[in-house]
């Protein structure tokens, strides 16, 4: 008989698309259209159609390894490896204190092992050394919306509000790449009437249904959109009342925005005048219009102020905290809004609490039952954390994370992992990083467990199980009740994940990520709750029960949707969330990059993805059909560039930087600009584009510089005639598996 199908969610990008998910008569399960969740309306993307791959016991791991005698990782019991696990690290904890223990976490995450995590390395390991991958992700646009708006969440309104509005403005974001469904919004926009404007130093295939294009030079975002609030100003667009009466600070940040005249800013962005008169035009005419930013202006030294700068130029012309206008940032990991929420983030507590906040430390304390002042301050952020590995740093518990790959100056991170006295590894494949580890163990996926994550509109949503794990598989949450209890707390870490859920309901009531009134029997029921979502009176009815703390009431605008989805799904509308309900515009100023070209380092180098492979390719890496649309890294330049270098398509070529090498085909395009070269992420090996990459971090976020860094390109030569190598000839890197 057909099982039925079971309504669940994507497991990789936040767009988090709903799917149904059935058992294959043979095992497996296959992947069907959910037309009724509303972001995606069944459209799913190739990783999203070809996620239950990944489920296969022919690719993942389903039993402990430890590392024997002669180095080699084999097979073990769970007892075995649980019991290495929990002696090691209380061996290191006892011989070199509680900050020799660290954790590492991932944005992929469930809110509820996200708050396990933190939990668990505050509680048990009494660690402050605890940070995770999404520190990678958006954690500046994380401190710029919370400096300007005094709280963060991804998209201050919801999906459906785009097609909208009468202008978007994307800066450093490939959808099409990223998260193919999303394109739909601005095919709808500009059906609409309204206009996208593309803000990338390529012309992607996001860039080329624009209706502008604008191609900096990278590192210079911060230089263009001040240079956009300048011509707003001197062309008198900006809305004096609503800059009276819901803003601060606007004469510091109008002084900082009139030295970018427009001149100056063509040459230091390379977007000429004309083109900067036009963005102002088609952004500021419509009566409302958007802000949307990714990692481009993020992962940068200075990503905080770039993304300050844009949130000025919303605030400027009154385009945020109203009806279909706003700035809202497009998270790119499954889990990435909700696993810095709840406490794997170093300076947090769950409910996007300060872990310096007195208050905060006594009211989370009070739900787990310990003493406020037990609990350790703020540790290292995740390159900090990773650069300190091996040092005071002497064992490390990571969890959904492969920084082996994903992480900046990567061989360095990987000699970092190395030279640890213990590394413990769960994840639901060898990974780069898992193969380095003394202990590995094999955890369930997101088919195989109920959980929640929160989505970039700030959408909590319900992941179903809809498969039983292989044998010789646990959950993480398993995996941390497990090792709690062989490090003394025999209480605190449920296995059930809705009873953890409950948990974290009550840590998060009264925070700025306020859960409580969110329950999983109304989760059940929805397509997701908008945080903040308080309990009310009666806690187990949030329909009621969750009230829009943040947004007036919107009935009666017809701009808006009715019926409203429960929760707050539009913020700001009355007020800003500081204390005095103000949004905060913040005096910036550009510098250049940690890393400028010069002599010997003349171009620059940017990343991102491809639509194929997701993240570090841990799991995607292990798909016939995404192997095969994209097999491996490359190397995007400019024909005038491949002229000057003597390359030709295919050829391969070495992006050398003053961290290392990476070696891949030569894609030669005039899609690019020609003082730039574009590397995808996705690989290990000779091609690990992160290998080049600069750890220089942004002061407030802690972000890594991915996006930009100084680099020389050289042709490969073989070594027997000189003649340049090509892909799949000699000195070609491996294709992945």
């Amino acid at each position: 008989m057909q099982s039925s199908p079971t309504p669940t969610h994507c497991p990789y990008c936040a767009l988090q698309c709903g799917m149904n998910l059935t058992p294959a008569p043979g095992g497996g399960a296959e992947v069907t259209e959910r037309a009724d969740f509303p972001v995606n309306r069944g459209a799913l993307c190739g990783k999203g159609r070809s996620a239950p791959a990944v489920l296969s016991s022919r690719v993942r791991l389903t039993s402990p390894l430890v590392r024997s005698g002669d180095g080699t990782l084999v097979p073990a019991g769970w007892e075995e490896a649980l019991d290495r696990i929990a002696g090691a690290l209380a061996r290191i904890r006892a011989q070199h204190g509680p900050d020799a223990c660290g954790v590492f976490g991932g944005g992929g995450l469930t809110n509820e092992k996200a708050y396990a995590l933190g939990k668990f390395a505050r509680v048990v390991l009494g660690t402050s050394q605890i940070d995770y991958n999404g520190r990678f992700c958006m954690s500046s646009a994380a401190a710029a919306v919370t400096r300007a708006f005094g709280l963060d969440r991804g998209l201050p309104f919801p999906l459906a509000d785009i097609p909208r509005t009468g202008c978007v403005i994307l800066v450093g974001s490939n959808p099409a790449e990223t998260m193919p469904p999303f394109l739909r919004y601005f095919t709808e926009l500009r059906e609409n009437g309204g206009t996208l404007v593309v803000v990338d130093p390529r012309r992607t295939r996001t860039a080329e249904q624009a209706d502008l294009h604008l191609a900096p030079r990278p590192g210079t975002d911060l230089a263009l959109a001040l240079g956009l609030l300048h011509l707003v100003i001197a062309e008198g667009r900006t809305d004096e009342a609503y800059i009276a009466q819901r803003t601060t600070g606007w004469e510091e940040a109008r002084a900082a925005a009139m030295a970018y005249w427009p001149e100056y800013v063509e040459r230091v962005t390379g977007v000429p005048v004309p083109q900067l008169r036009e963005a102002v035009r088609m952004f500021c005419e419509p009566a409302s219009a958007m802000v949307l930013t990714a990692r481009g202006p993020e992962q940068q030294s200075k990503g905080t102020d770039t993304v300050g700068a844009w949130i000025n130029l919303c605030l400027a012309t009154g385009r945020a905290g109203r009806p279909l206008s706003g700035y809202g940032c497009l998270t790119g990991q499954g889990n990435g809004q909700g696993g810095r929420e709840h406490g794997q983030k170093a300076d947090q507590l769950p409910g996007y609490r300060k872990l310096t906040d007195p208050a905060a430390r006594r009211h989370v304390a009070g739900v787990w039952g310990v003493d406020p002042d037990s609990l350790p301050g703020p540790g290292r952020s995740a390159y900090e954390l990773l650069d300190a590995l091996g040092t005071d740093i002497r064992a490390l518990l990571l969890m959904g994370s492969n920084p082996v790959v994903s992480a900046p100056r990567a061989a360095h991170v990987e000699q970092r992992l190395r030279s640890l006295d213990f590394l413990a590894v769960c994840d639901v494949v060898l990974s780069e990083t898992a193969a380095l580890a003394d202990v590995v163990l094999p955890v369930t996926q997101w088919a195989e467990e109920t959980g929640t994550v929160t989505s970039l509109e700030g959408r909590v949503l319900l992941r179903r199980r809809a498969l039983a794990p292989p044998d010789g598989v646990r959950s993480d949450l398993e995996v941390l009740h497990e090792l709690a209890a062989r490090l003394g707390v025999e209480k605190g870490f449920p296995t059930d994940p809705e009873e953890v859920f409950d948990e974290l309901r009550r840590a998060s009531a009264g925070g700025p990520a306020d859960y409580s009134g969110i329950t999983y029997r109304e989760l059940a029921r929805e397509n997701g709750v908008f945080w903040p979502c308080p309990a009310g009176a009666e806690p187990d009815d949030p329909e009621d029960a969750c009230l829009d703390v943040y947004a007036q009431d919107p009935a009666g605008d017809e701009d808006l949707d009715d019926p409203e989805p429960p929760g707050t799904p539009r913020l700001f509308l009355d007020r800003f969330a500081t204390e005095d309900g103000r949004a905060r515009f913040a005096p910036v100023s550009h510098r250049p990059g940690a890393e400028e070209p010069d002599e010997e380092y003349p171009l620059l180098l940017t990343t991102g993805r491809v639509v194929a492979q997701y993240q570090s390719g841990a799991q995607t890496r292990r798909v016939d059909e995404l192997n095969a649309a994209a097999p491996g890294p490359f190397v995007e330049l400019h024909p005038r560039l491949a002229a000057r270098l003597g390359a030709a398509e295919g050829d391969l070529l070495a992006v050398v930087s003053r961290r290392g090498r990476a070696v891949a085909p030569a894609r030669i395009t005039a899609g690019i600009r020609p003082d730039t070269l574009f590397m995808p992420f996705h690989w290990p090996g000779e091609g690990r584009v992160n290998t080049v990459t600069n750890p220089a971090l942004d002061p407030v976020s802690r972000m890594p510089e991915f996006k930009v860094c100084a680099v020389r390109a050289e042709v490969v030569e073989t070594a027997a005639d000189g003649r340049p190598a090509r892909a799949g000839s000699a000195g070609s890197s491996p294709r992945p598996r």
